[in-house]
């Protein structure tokens, strides 16, 4: 410290010389420093401190320490007290010294300083004892007892008011200055001044005064403006707490049993709450209940509610019941008795009334939610606030149109809240009063709908543009300030309001103002959260479902009307709760749907929305299963609900826009399941149906026009749908939805597949298939029938963009462009047409030209991107595009249909007439009606007339650039049904229909390069694994179109004059396929009818075949698909007898397999098998069904007729191994070096054919043929003996069949014998010749064997169990063919020598030739030599022409060469024919009667093979050059040494097959003449042989 320096011990001894004046100085220094007052204060007090201790110590005199002391003692005013305070200390500290000499020290300076310090000061101060030493005091006893009786005195005594002295007529005067009449001029402060006197005057006590102004301002509730300042003013007289303690006291007083505190008492309370004369915190503690008796009661409610729920789902018998209600009454009763009075809540009234909004909200807080405004005062006065603010927005904005509305006066009261002048007012005070009130805003309808129609104003301007961005945010806040409004203010009213569907109504007014996913989230909240908020809401939920219950339980079709209304009441309020409940009965019995759909008529707008939400949220339930517990088809919920969805989306005015969104978010999830809803809600809005059923007037109809569409296209007549389907284009449109699900349920078609359908059973995809692709086409329907023109073509993107950027299948990709390309073409000839007036059909026709070759110019461009450029080079885009993008429409006009709809309106015009009841008015109008539909209908046909017209023209000058046919016409059909036929005819039944007679259309306008036979023959070959392929409804419309082709087929094949006319001289029946350029004339290469009828023939037995096998799989689609494809075909097929029972006896088997297996399969199976049965009648036997020769008595003709493996079993084998090689081509290009030895045989082989035309006449050209065949069979017979020997049980039948066939191995050996002599006879032949020939032979059986084999295999497969039921032919093709192989021999050396300039080209040439080669041989009819000898002609031409494309070098010089060639050998074929005619006519005459009746077995068989019936019989590739004649006995050799192996497997087959074939007919008949037979044929031997072919040759 300064002053513990301040004073040296020098000081103290040299205190007089210069001590004394020191210390003065540093003290005056000390009290004149004034910045640092309380160091200033410290160091003074330290340098008296010191200076009064050396004193006691008695370093100092204690008179010299006044001295100075009394100097010091002016520096300062305060200068005593310190010194007091310095005394005090020393006082303490001396008096615990035992040392009395400084206690003396110090009472003596104490005693010298006295005149310096009060007495008073140092009474204060010091000890009692001190004092008394000091002689301040007497006693220091006495003096310590007053000080206490002063204290309690002063501080705990309470003081008596003696009543006695407070005088009643101060009081009575108070109340009268309280009472009087205060209108006038008298002011509070007036007022007060009179209360002060009276108090002072009458002794009044100041608490009580305060008492009665609280009383009196409780009677004149309305002087606010008076006693508020008056009791401010007297307040400052008080303490702060008195008046809170005196109101305390008040409400206090009312807290007895039922006690009731007036609400003036309140009013009063509030109002002082108001002006800040009390805290809430003071007076809220004299409040009761306590908060947590509150607490306690909310949480009983919450418990009652939730017992009250139970007691309402439980189920309770009659009895039972009844006794409940009565104790729920009486408890009710006992509960109304004594409702305890809350004052927290009266008080909270109360500061509502007022208008202080700060003091309600903190009471609120101290409450549970909801608690407060749960009570309806409360919640009232609360409203009436809300009123009041919101009055001014109100009748700016509100107030619609026409309505005066009563305005509301303002409080008068300017503490009250602010009004609200504009929206951004709202969110200060009243939102937050809102979300306050919550539900129990339903207390206040009319509060209720201000605020939606202030909702519904600021939506209107928060849509409007026209705001800044700082406006925009503060706009965006304002927005969720609403929607959070909604959802926890008024939707929960909605839900207590008593069915007041105005309100309903005008809270849509704002609903609809919202996008849907706002309003569907807040429906979500509203169904699933709030209820379980509030006690009082989670008994109306309980509620509602216990009366949808009731409701439900008694809904039936008969009482709609009354069940609709109270419906209709209750779902005014609880929509999504009833709902809810109706939509769980609809998923479980569909049969409500009706009924129900009937029954919602009287909702409001807002609960039609609100299903919608409903809907989609039980849709997307993710607990529900979508598919049966079977996993194969989907659950019926899920129907039931899509079902229902079409029902009420039609009926009703639903926004749709939801159920569309989440169709296409599931499509873009991969979930096709969904698309059912779509399904449904397109078929039942606009009419248009997808079913599979239709009967084929109904597509008759459908290719018609909208009208004819409409009338006879669908199953029930679906009216009125013309606001529905307007409905549904807006909302696709206005939410840019049409496209985009059109596009996801393309690319889903193979999602199904490849990623939905990973786990799924094959059945379900199938079905998911189907269902997606039948929505995209009904959808695709609809957006092109209801889509107006420029819609269409701004949505739709041009086609290589559809299929490129979003992957489309080019299927749905045409199918969606399609609509296009005719609206624009229709368009632009109109405006041609407004151009140029020419009238006549000529300009027409070309102004139609003109506007298809501007609209399809683009499209031919864009369509190439889709394919690669190879398949230009057979098929043009032109003809790509043109098959596309035409329909049925465009084809074909429904005459027949037409006319049947006309007809129908004739016959109901006529019951009109007839109709005595009805009333004349009515009958006009329908009559009229009927009229105009007539008229419609009529004048659509003619507009389809000339239309189809206008495209036959069009077409007949593009059809010569269609096909070019680059490579082969082989290949270009090819790719016609690859790219084209196939893909469009599964799309759908019409463009089934489509399909087949477009094929029928190309044939029709001679297109050039397109071969009908060919087309025909690929389509009706092999079905097996197209049918595979398919689904359900696709192997439907693959049935459809099957059996259009089957039509025309079946047309033709019925009349001869038909044939000619249609067929007879068009280029689609050439049997040579020149190369092109050249293009018919020669009538001997056109098919004529008879063989034409054999084709027939043998396209039935392939359908057969496939079918069988189909049937045979056991697999569960193959026998699906196979029965749904027959069924569809029944009309033409089959014809055939034999045919019909082979596919008879399988499909009865198939009955009895799968009856308690696979009970569909039953069903199916057993419908077809009834049909057939009922088609039996009109199947004719083969012999009737293409030419056979009459002597067929014997019994080999008789199971050769009647076998299933009967007639023409041509080249399906090939015609299959090529389809298959040709998909399979990367795979046999490995296989071309092995082959090319094959290859060039065999074109040697096909070149030399032509010339020869021996006596029997398709010998040469088959031997070439067969050759091929041999080696294929053999290679496959290899393979099915493998897998025969795996699977030996293959079919118990093929053993048991006849035995009768063990013997004829040896009699075929005879008539070996005889034929090999007549061979030589006829043909000597060098005996190098003889052994190239067998060279050759061997060659192409080694290789090509392994060529084929990969190809074959499936096939052979396919048919192993086929095989072993065949018929005897097979025997009877082997000996033709061993005769056939000598004569092929004969002609090498010719095949050689011409083919020699050429052997570049042999060698390079590719698989592919061969393959065409094959099957240009095969698939063409295959029966009669002729068409044989044209076909080898027509695949040496088509080898040519092949050559000149591969190899170009080569080109004109080897190809004039070869076409001379060509020449020479047709000549030289006609001279030879006429020789052998000569000669032929007269062995006729000469042994008429021995072919008529002795014509042993074998050679019968050989005539029949001649005709075609026997042909080139499959079974005639299993013959292998070791079973040929003596002649090549050296040969046999060769081969057994080579291939023993294949011998035996040969042998056994043939052994098996003569088993089976002869068992499938047997007749007694049968087994005498064979008997005969084989005696007389060892006598006819080698003559009859020659004589047979002779005559063969005649009939041929």
């Amino acid at each position: 410290m300064a002053a513990a320096g301040a004073l040296p011990a020098e000081w103290i001894k040299n205190w007089e010389k210069s001590g004394k004046s020191e210390f003065l100085q540093l003290c005056r220094t000390l009290s004149e420093n004034k910045s640092h007052e309380n160091v200033t204060f410290r160091d003074i007090q330290q340098a008296l401190y010191e200076l009064a201790n050396h004193v006691v110590k008695g370093n100092l005199k204690h008179d010299q320490a006044s001295n100075v002391l009394s100097d010091v003692i002016e520096f300062r005013d305060d200068m005593s007290s310190i010194l007091a305070d310095v005394f005090c200390i020393l006082d303490i500290e001396t008096s615990c010294l035992e040392e009395k000499s400084k206690r003396d020290h110090f009472t003596q300076l104490v005693l010298a300083c006295l005149y310096l310090v009060s007495d008073t000061v140092l009474k204060e101060r010091l000890d009692p004892e001190t004092l008394e030493s000091l002689g301040l005091i007497k006693q220091s006893q006495q003096f310590n007892q007053k000080s206490v009786k002063i204290k309690t005195k002063l501080f705990y005594k309470q003081q008596k008011f003696n009543l006695l002295r407070e005088e009643n007529e101060g009081y009575a005067k108070l109340i009268a200055e309280l009472g009087q009449d205060l209108s006038g001029n008298i002011t509070s402060d007036l007022i007060l001044e009179n209360i002060k006197s009276l108090i002072g005057c009458f002794n009044l006590d100041p608490n009580r005064v305060l008492d009665i102004i609280l009383e009196v301002y409780e009677c004149r509730p309305e002087y606010d403006e008076f006693f508020v300042p008056l009791i401010e003013s007297y307040m400052y007289m008080c303490e702060p707490q008195t008046l809170c303690h005196i109101l305390g006291f008040k409400f206090k007083f009312y807290q007895e049993p039922n006690g009731e505190t007036p609400s003036s008492l309140y009013r009063v309370a509030a109002v002082l709450l108001q002006h800040n004369l009390i805290d809430l915190e003071d007076l809220y503690v004299h409040l009761l209940p306590v908060d947590n008796a509150i607490l306690e009661e909310h949480k009983r409610e919450i418990v009652e509610a939730k017992q009250i729920v139970r007691k309402l789902t439980m189920v309770v018998l009659s009895s039972e019941k009844t006794e409940e209600k009565e104790k729920e009454k009486d408890k009710e009763e006992e509960k109304t008795e004594k409702p305890p009075d809350n004052q927290k809540l009266g008080l909270l009234e109360a500061l509502l009334k007022v208008g202080d909004w700060q003091h309600a909200q903190s009471i609120m807080d101290q409450m549970p939610p909801f608690y407060a405004t749960s009570h309806k005062p409360i919640a009232i006065a609360l409203c009436q606030l809300v009123h009041v603010t919101i009055e001014p927005l109100y009748r700016r904005v509100g107030v619609p149109k026409g309505a005066k509305g009563s305005p509301i006066s303002n409080l008068q009261n300017k503490r009250a809240p602010k009004q609200a002048e504009s929206f951004e007012d709202l969110r200060k005070e009243v939102f937050n009063m809102l979300c306050y009130l919550g539900p129990h805003l339903s207390h206040d309808p009319i509060l209720f709908a201000k605020v939606v129609r202030l909702g519904k104003a600021f939506m209107k301007e928060f849509q409007s543009d026209g705001n800044k961005q700082e406006d925009k945010e503060k706009m965006e806040i304002l927005f969720s300030c609403l929607l959070n409004i909604t959802d926890q203010v008024l939707l929960p009213s909605l839900t207590l309001m008593d069915c007041n569907a105005c309100m309903s109504e005008e809270l849509w007014g704002m609903f609809k103002t919202f996008p849907y996913q706002y309003r569907y989230r807040l429906y979500g909240q509203w169904k699933n959260e709030t209820y379980n908020s509030h006690p009082l809401l989670v008994k109306v939920k309980a509620q509602t479902i216990d009366r949808a219950k009731y409701i439900m339980k008694r809904l039936t079709k008969e009482n709609v009307k009354p069940s609709g209304r109270q419906i209709g009441k209750l779902s005014h309020s609880n929509p999504t709760i009833l709902f809810d409940y109706i939509l769980s009965q609809i998923q479980k019995y569909d049969n409500l749907i009706t009924p129900v759909v009937d029954s919602l008529k009287y909702l409001t707008s807002l609960n039609y929305d609100v299903l919608a939400y409903c809907i989609i949220e039980a849709l997307a339930n993710p607990e529900k299963e979508r598919m049966k517990h079977d996993d194969t088809t989907i659950s019926s919920w899920l129907q039931s609900l899509a079902s229902f969805c079409g029902a009420v989306f039609r009926k009703y005015p639903i926004e749709l826009a939801g159920l569309l969104q989440y169709v296409a978010n599931q499509l873009k999830a991969g979930k096709s399941f969904d698309l059912l809803i779509l399904k449904e809600v397109v078929q039942k809005m606009a009419g248009i149906e997808i079913t599979e059923e239709m009967t084929m007037e109904q597509l008759e109809a459908m290719t018609g026009g909208e009208q004819l569409k409409a009338e006879g296209g669908y199953f029930g007549q679906i009216r009125n749908t013309k606001k529905s389907s307007q409905r549904l284009k807006d909302a696709l449109l206005d939410h840019d939805l049409a496209l985009p699900l059109c596009l996801l349920m393309a690319q889903q078609r193979n999602g199904v597949i490849f990623q939905e359908g990973g786990e799924k059973h094959l059945k379900l995809v199938g079905k998911l298939y189907d269902q997606c692709h039948d929505t995209l086409v009904q959808f695709g329907g609809f957006l092109a029938s209801n889509l107006s023109t420029e819609d269409y073509i701004k949505r739709v993107p041009s086609i290589d963009v559809l299929c490129n950027e979003f992957h489309t299948p080019h299927d749905a990709a045409f199918f969606l462009s399609r609509p296009m390309y005719a609206h624009h073409i229709s368009s632009k000839y109109d405006e041609l047409k407004k151009a140029e007036k020419g009238n006549k059909q000529q300009h027409k026709v070309h102004k139609y030209i003109t506007s298809c070759e501007v609209v399809m110019a683009p499209v031919h461009d864009a369509v190439i991107s889709l394919h690669l450029p190879k398949v230009w080079d057979d098929i043009s885009p032109q003809f790509y595009a043109t098959f596309w993008s035409l329909t049925m429409y465009d084809l074909a006009v429904p005459h027949n249909s037409y006319d049947r709809e006309v007809n129908k309106l004739k016959v109901q015009m006529k019951a009109i007439d007839d109709n005595q009841e009805m009333p004349p008015n009515k009958k006009k109008k329908e009559k009229e009606r009927c009229t105009a539909l007539q008229d419609k209908l009529l004048e659509e046909e003619k507009k389809q007339l000339e239309h189809v017209q206008r495209v036959l023209q069009r077409l007949k000058l593009e059809k010569d650039n269609w096909l070019l046919a680059k490579s082969t016409k082989n290949e270009t059909i090819t790719k016609f049904l690859q790219l084209c036929i196939f893909p469009r005819c599964i799309f759908s039944a019409i463009d089934a229909v489509y399909c087949a007679h477009f094929v029928e259309l190309v044939h029709q306008q001679k297109t050039p390069n397109f071969s009908t036979l060919l087309c025909y023959d690929r389509v009706f070959s092999d079905i097996i694994y197209t049918v595979a392929s398919c689904t359900e409804n696709e192997a439907s419309r693959y049935g459809r179109f099957l059996c259009c082709m089957l039509e025309t087929v079946t047309r033709w094949h019925s009349d001869r004059n038909i044939y000619e006319k249609e067929c007879g001289n068009y280029p689609g029946f050439l049997t040579i396929l020149r190369a092109t350029g050249f293009d018919g004339g020669n009538k001997a290469d056109q098919l004529d009818y008879e063989n034409f009828r054999h084709v027939v023939h043998k396209w039935h037995y392939k359908l057969t075949k496939a079918s069988v096998h189909c049937l045979e799989t056991g697999e569960y689609t193959h026998i699906r698909n196979i029965l749904i494809v027959l069924t569809k075909i029944l009309p033409w097929y089959p014809k055939v007898l034999n045919l019909g029972q082979a596919l008879e006896r399988r499909v009865h088997k198939i009955c009895q397999e799968e009856k308690e297996k696979r009970p569909d399969l039953y069903a199916l199976a057993m419908g077809y098998s009834g049909q057939l049965k009922s088609r039996k009648p009109y199947m004719v036997p083969e012999n009737e069904f293409h030419h056979k020769d009459p002597p067929a008595r014997n019994a080999v003709a008789a199971t050769v007729q009647n076998g299933p493996g009967g007639a023409g079993l041509p080249a399906s084998l090939t015609i299959n191994a090529a389809k298959l090689e040709e998909s399979t081509a990367e795979e046999t290009d490995k296989l071309k070096e092995k082959t090319q030895g094959a290859v060039k045989v065999i074109n040697k082989a096909a070149n030399a054919t032509p010339k020869v035309t021996t006596s029997n006449g398709n010998s040469a050209s088959n031997s070439k043929i067969i050759k091929e065949k041999d080696d294929k069979e053999k290679s496959g017979k290899e393979k099915d003996k493998e897998k025969k020997e795996k699977t030996p049980a293959a079919i118990p039948e093929a053993k048991a069949l006849g035995k009768d066939g063990k013997d004829k191995p040896k009699e075929e050996r005879a008539n070996k014998d005889d034929k090999s002599r007549e061979t030589k006879e006829k043909t000597p032949k060098s005996d190098k010749e003889k052994e190239k020939a067998k060279k050759e032979e061997k060659t192409p059986k080694d290789e090509k064997s392994k060529t084929v084999v990969t190809n074959a295999e499936s096939k052979f497969a396919a048919e192993k169990e086929r095989e072993k039921e065949p018929s005897r032919e097979r025997d009877v093709a082997k000996d033709m063919k061993s005769k056939e192989n000598i004569k092929g021999g004969e002609k090498l050396s010719v095949a050689g020598s011409l083919k020699s300039p050429v052997p570049r080209s042999e060698t390079s040439e590719s698989e592919r030739e061969q393959k065409r080669r094959k099957v240009d041989t095969h698939s063409s009819p295959s029966h009669s030599s002729t068409v044989k000898d044209n076909l080898c002609e027509l695949k040496d031409s088509s080898a040519k022409h092949y050559i000149n494309h591969t190899t170009p070098a080569l080109s004109k010089s080897k190809e004039r060469e070869v076409d001379k060639k060509d020449l020479d050998k047709s000549r030289e074929r006609s001279r030879e024919r006429e020789k052998k005619d000569e000669k032929d006519r007269k062995d006729r005459k000469r042994d008429h009667s021995n072919s008529d009746r002795e014509v042993p077995q074998d050679s019968t068989k050989r005539r029949k093979e001649e005709n075609g019936t026997t042909g080139s019989s499959k079974h005639s590739k299993s013959e292998s050059p070791s079973d040929s004649p003596h002649s090549n006995e050296k040969e046999k050799e060769k081969n057994k040494s080579k291939s023993s192996g294949k011998e035996k497997g040969d042998s056994v087959k043939t052994e098996k097959m003569e088993k089976s074939s002869s068992g499938s007919k047997k007749e007694s008949r049968h087994d005498k003449e064979k008997t005969e037979k084989k005696e007389k044929r060892d006598s006819a031997g080698g003559k009859e042989e020659k004589k047979h072919h002779k005559s063969s040759d005649k009939h041929r």
